[in-house]
């Protein structure tokens, strides 16, 4: 593909309100480093405009602004359209100019992708039917609320979809930039922006996503949010009291709560969630035992290793030896054993 405007890779940034700040910026830096020599930040090998539907800056979720900006521009004019939102608000959060440059886009033929939560303007504007939807475990639960006729894929970076690319956002905006680079510049400009942001490689599209998180159908609003919480601290416990406290109850109501909904108490669920993020860490890191028990909130890594074994019917060394296979369930973020010992 050869952009029209004689630069060898041409990206549009959509920049909706309140886009998250770290994918924008693992995005186009991966493009600045590759597109000049040395940290002169030229547009030569590549090149990138900012564009929100009014040409005003763009304010970020973390309140930083991106400016200057362009009112949408030709489609044409790009190889990529590249849409970054974040914070989600309302149901309607692409307005109207913005839904009707991104069909102007499909139908010119321009690849159109989806990072963060700006999958949610493609699928708002109707781009997605019939293909595979790349979010992050986070948004999972807005996705489905509101577009219920998208099945999302939440256990990878990113997907390539052809002309549609979705990306689940964060540092993965990166490992998907750098996937664009090489596609049109080659490995060794991909893996210069990448050393050079000391990231060591691209990881590749279907890579796991690095969170073990569960999103049981649970319907009592008290024990979504303690979850959401456990999930949020993994790395340390957190006692039922605070745990109740912190979602407005008593302990012997919440305890009741979790046992209606999940069969369980709050302390077997944290325990096996934190023990199911050891069990992904030994799959996908080269971190050692004593650093996933801790990063689990055990004490001591014998701790760790009896109520591994407990759980799942082997020890973390034989995980680290390779000797015991890849759960098939482990790569799907959104299972938990519940109250299997």
């Amino acid at each position: 593909m050869t952009p029209a405007n004689s630069q060898r890779l041409s990206i549009g940034f959509v920049l909706l309100p309140r886009f998250t700040m770290l994918p924008f910026a693992g995005f186009v830096d991966c493009l600045r480093l590759a597109a000049d020599e040395g940290d002169m930040s030229r547009q030569l090998r590549c090149h990138w405009t900012f564009m929100t539907s009014d040409g005003e800056g763009a304010l970020s979720s973390c309140g930083a602004t991106i400016t200057p900006c362009e009112q949408y521009q030709d489609p044409a004019r790009f190889d990529y359209l590249v849409v970054i939102a974040g914070v989600l608000k309302d149901k309607e959060m692409v307005d109207r100019a913005t839904i009707d440059y991104l069909k102007r886009a499909d139908r010119q033929g321009v690849p159109l992708v989806g990072i963060c939560t700006g999958v949610f303007a493609l699928i708002q504007a109707g781009l997605m039917h019939q293909r595979r939807c790349c979010v992050s475990w986070y948004h999972h639960g807005d996705l489905v609320r509101r577009f219920g006729q998208v099945t999302p894929v939440s256990d990878r970076l990113f997907i390539d979809d052809g002309d549609r690319l979705t990306c689940a956002g964060g540092i993965a905006s990166a490992d998907l930039a750098a996937y664009l680079v090489e596609r049109h510049l080659g490995r060794a400009w991909a893996k210069k922006s990448l050393h050079i942001m000391l990231i060591d490689e691209a990881r590749q599209g279907n890579h796991p996503q690095p969170h073990p998180l569960v999103l049981n159908k649970v319907d009592n609003r008290q024990v979504r949010r303690a979850i959401a919480i456990i999930e949020q601290h993994l790395g340390e416990l957190i006692s039922v009291d605070e745990l109740a406290d912190r979602v407005g109850c008593s302990r012997r109501g919440l305890e009741r709560s979790f046992r209606e909904s999940l069969g369980v108490s709050p302390q077997k669920f944290s325990r096996d969630l934190r023990l199911r993020y050891g069990l992904w860490l030994l799959h996908f890191t080269s971190k050692s035992i004593t650093e996933v028990g801790e990063r689990c909130g055990f004490s001591d890594t014998a701790h760790f290793s009896r109520n591994f074994k407990d759980t799942f019917g082997y020890s973390p060394s034989e995980v680290r030896k390779g000797t015991v296979g890849l759960q098939e369930d482990l790569v799907d973020p959104f299972f938990l054993h519940i109250g299997k010992t």
